[in-house]
């Protein structure tokens, strides 16, 4: 039987077209970027922004806008895509590039992909750790802080691994069944900590955040337009970057690319907001406080956070989130794998995905470093996206999808010389690294046209 036979019957379609029995309306897709998206990561990145020392309206406005172009790129750039080829990611680049740079972009993806499921199953690891009095890493810590810490990752990982292994019906399934407690308990934790904040009004809302403080230490300083371009390229090589080309294959029109709006509102605003709040009564502590005083960045765990808000309640709400992030992370993940060792099934490389995740999870730097890591790995991967992009909307009027030999070298050249030309700008001149995401993204599809005319002449 052949590997396309094979993934047909299992539903996957790795490499064929999705056909059209198969494919899914807007309700299955709702759940999914719902519950993504209001996950345990959220819990982490609410309060990081605070640590950043970002101002009320930065954060509030900043991330309204940041999140609408980030809906707008789904909606207008992947969706599109996904629906005229329904091509996995892998697939389509291998059609565009060649097996052999396939083989190459795909260990990249898949590698950062396990680093951020890893980093989600630390966040649910705090939670469940705390029946366990377990030690809570801190802002700084990098390595596993002792034996329970290693045991509950490794359970968590294990379990995380399994629901992803059964394929995409599952993941959809759980999302679809998790999403509506997660969404629940990040409001009923905004609300818990907005009376245990003492506000009263918009006005006192607005002055938790007021107009910013200095970042903690070891932080930079968080603007308008930080938070702006961090929450729209967060998430850019799942939408510039074409990596939910993979999901959204399944989807019936393009309009179902609105329902990622439910993820980047419900999800990421919602949820940043109510995560940041809670970190915010946690600043009142007087150890947090004895702690900025000397210095000294404090911790920042979900579940603690969770759990002094709405008890054990939020120490489930931090385990179905950390869950329903990680479970398609390393989905895409062993996709990723799956197109690098075809002649092994789905499941197999998905469990592969699965372990090189929970090992990550094991260091809390990928947690407590997520600001950072996210904007590298969206910086990363997002410019290959630009190839399939300006391919589609400048050339493939003009030529069908496919590429004759095994390594295109145009994209290799376009994606190594735009990401090494702006990484070397962000580090000559300091700046920050989303700020460049999208001028190398436009210049790695310019490039790609360029050197692609060349060679054709």
């Amino acid at each position: 039987m052949t590997q396309e036979n094979q993934t047909a019957e299992q539903g996957e379609f790795e490499r064929e077209p999705v056909p059209k029995s198969e494919l899914k309306g807007w309700k299955s897709f709702l759940g999914m970027y719902a519950g993504e998206h209001a996950a345990g990561t959220e819990f982490v990145i609410g309060p990081l922004f605070l640590t950043a020392g970002v101002s009320a309206f930065d954060l509030i406005i900043g991330l309204l806008l940041g999140n609408l172009l980030a809906v707008l790129s789904w909606r207008y750039l992947t969706t599109t895509i996904a629906t005229k080829y329904r091509l996995t990611l892998y697939y389509h680049l291998e059609k565009l590039s060649g097996r052999k740079f396939v083989i190459f972009y795909n260990l990249a993806n898949g590698v950062l992909f396990c680093f951020l499921a890893g980093s989600m199953i630390t966040v649910s690891a705090t939670a469940v750790g705390i029946p366990f009095d377990m030690e809570m890493p801190k802002l700084s810590d990098t390595m596993p802080n002792g034996m329970t810490w290693i045991i509950i990752v490794l359970a968590i990982g294990a379990v995380i691994s399994i629901i992803a292994a059964r394929g995409y019906q599952t993941v959809s399934k759980a999302a679809n069944y998790m999403s509506p407690i997660i969404v629940l308990g990040f409001i009923l934790g905004g609300i818990v900590a907005i009376k245990q904040l003492g506000v009263q009004s918009f006005s006192d809302f607005w002055n938790i955040w007021g107009d910013g403080g200095e970042p903690f230490p070891g932080q930079i300083k968080y603007t308008f337009w930080h938070v702006v371009l961090w929450s729209w390229f967060c998430n850019g090589a799942m939408h510039i970057g074409m990596s939910d080309l993979s999901v959204l294959r399944f989807a019936e029109k393009p309009s179902v690319g609105w329902t990622t709006a439910a993820g980047m509102y419900v999800g990421h605003y919602m949820a940043w907001i109510a995560a940041a709040l809670l970190y915010a009564v946690f600043l009142q502590h007087p150890e947090t406080q004895a702690s900025l005083a000397i210095g000294i960045a404090p911790s920042v765990a979900p579940g603690p956070m969770a759990y002094n808000a709405i008890g054990f309640f939020g120490i489930i709400v931090v385990i179905l989130a950390g869950w329903t992030t990680a479970n398609p992370t390393i989905y895409r993940a062993g996709l990723a794998f799956q197109a690098i060792m075809p002649k092994l099934s789905t499941s197999k490389v998905t469990l592969i995905a699965g372990a090189a995740a929970t090992i990550a999870g094991l260091f809390p730097a990928f947690a407590m470093k997520l600001l950072d890591f996210v904007a590298l790995y969206g910086f990363i991967l997002a410019p290959v996206g630009a190839v399939i992009a300006f391919e589609h909307f400048f050339k493939s009027k003009d030529r069908e999808l496919g590429f004759k030999g095994d390594f295109n070298w145009s994209v290799f050249i376009a994606w190594v010389v735009s990401c090494v030309t702006f990484y070397s700008i962000s580090v000559g001149f300091d700046v920050f690294l989303s700020f460049l995401t999208l001028p190398t993204w436009l210049a790695c599809g310019v490039l790609y046209l360029i050197i692609d005319k060349v060679k054709a002449s």
